[in-house]
């Protein structure tokens, strides 16, 4: 199963090709940060034929993608659309880079205290 996998801003997109997959056989799960996608291709069944080429592959097949800990599992959806199957993986909120302010002795601000003699 050829597929592609890009990052877009704060997600990766995932897209393999399925032609001919019956939708009810796809299956997209995620175990213990594995990511697998399975699916089912159902060999012709022209008995009066005589092939000449048989190139196309059918039967079960599935393909596994190891996942970081930056990805927020919980979130992950698909699609299959013409033969196409898109998984987005968004990245958890802790993982998404971010902006640090870092501090300059202008911003500083000094503490006031005030002792009290014990008399």
């Amino acid at each position: 199963m050829p597929m592609d996998l890009c990052k877009i801003g704060d997600h990766y997109v995932l897209t393999a090709d399925l032609p001919g997959v019956d939708p009810g056989s796809v299956d997209v799960n995620v175990d213990n940060g594995t990511l697998t996608i399975s699916a089912h291709r159902t060999a012709r069944s022209e008995e009066s034929a005589q092939w000449l080429t048989n190139e196309r592959f059918f039967g079960k097949f599935r393909r596994q993608l190891s996942l970081g800990d930056g990805i927020d599992t919980s979130a992950i959806s698909a699609t299959y659309e013409n033969g196409v199957l898109t998984v987005t993986i968004p990245m958890a909120e802790r993982a998404r880079p971010r902006k640090i302010a870092v501090a300059h002795g202008a911003d500083r601000k000094s503490i006031e205290t005030t002792t009290v003699d014990a008399d």
